[in-house]
């Protein structure tokens, strides 16, 4: 069959332009049409382009009304289908009143779709109130079930919270929390890897195997070798996917910047200030 290219954003901390608000000085709506952009000029179209997450920075009503206006003209211009997940900054409600454009609720967000027999599955890692990442077990149940007759070209499992280590203890702390029952659900099926956000910065490990990669932030990135503070950084990339003969290949990609120190939590600093 012939190979499948899509691209993987995550991370895109929308905020809507009437807040006048730019996180860190950066103005993430821009960021996001820089990505598009840089989609459009690629010599191989992508056939679909996933977001793995964080939406939003406040999770508002106009927030997800600006992304959904934001979405549909970058996805019209580029010609390519574009498919969103959530993140630990995402809130449900004014997800599906404003993005969606369907009536509010609380009911968690996840679903999965074939692309010339490709199946990619979106999974929802949030824990409401909190900014960490788990798989509940009614979720879990419906991934088996969704795993249980295989895709033709394997399946991809997508998730905000990465499953495998970083090179800092201070990241390892963001985690998916029960990446085991992950492990077990997809044990023995058809899929060929994991794609993650939230830690900000390109990272590539392996779950029992499977490849697992983390791509950096469309609205900022971190420093991974910062060992005891997050350093916040004025960058842009996202991830390139292949899969072909049953198998994926990631290409991390970064747009050009000058990668300035924007924000840095160090808790030590902030302690020494108090």
């Amino acid at each position: 069959m012939e190979p499948i290219y899509f691209a993987h954003l995550t991370d895109i901390h929308i905020n809507s332009p009437e807040k006048n608000d730019p996180l860190f000085g950066i103005d993430t709506t821009a960021k996001l049409r820089k990505a598009f952009e840089d989609i459009r000029g690629l010599k191989t179209k992508p056939s679909f382009i996933l977001i793995s997450g964080d939406l939003t920075q406040d999770g508002d009503l106009e927030d997800y009304r600006h992304l959904k206006r934001l979405i549909d003209e970058e996805s019209a211009k580029a010609g390519i289908p574009v498919h969103v997940g959530l993140g630990n900054h995402d809130f449900r409600a004014p997800f599906r009143e404003g993005y969606l454009e369907e009536a509010p609720s609380e009911e968690s967000y996840y679903y999965s779709f074939i692309d010339r027999g490709l199946r990619i599955v979106m999974l929802n890692t949030q824990v409401p109130g909190t900014h960490d990442g788990r798989l509940d077990e009614a979720q879990l149940e419906w991934l088996r079930a969704t795993l249980d007759e295989p895709a033709e070209q394997g399946s991809i499992v997508v998730l905000h919270h990465p499953v495998t280590v970083t090179p800092t203890a201070l990241m390892d702390s963001h985690l998916l929390q029960n990446p085991e029952d992950l492990a077990e659900a997809i044990s023995g099926r058809d899929v060929i890897g994991l794609l993650s956000g939230h830690i900000h910065f390109h990272n590539i490990g392996s779950l029992n195997g499977i490849p697992s990669c983390a791509a950096t932030g469309v609205a900022f990135g971190l420093d991974p070798t910062a060992q005891n503070s997050m350093d916040f950084l004025d960058n842009c990339g996202y991830n390139l996917v292949a899969v072909k003969n049953g198998q994926i290949a990631v290409q991390p990609r970064y747009l050009p910047g000058d990668y300035r120190l924007v924000y840095e939590y160090d808790l030590h600093k902030l302690s020494a200030h108090a």
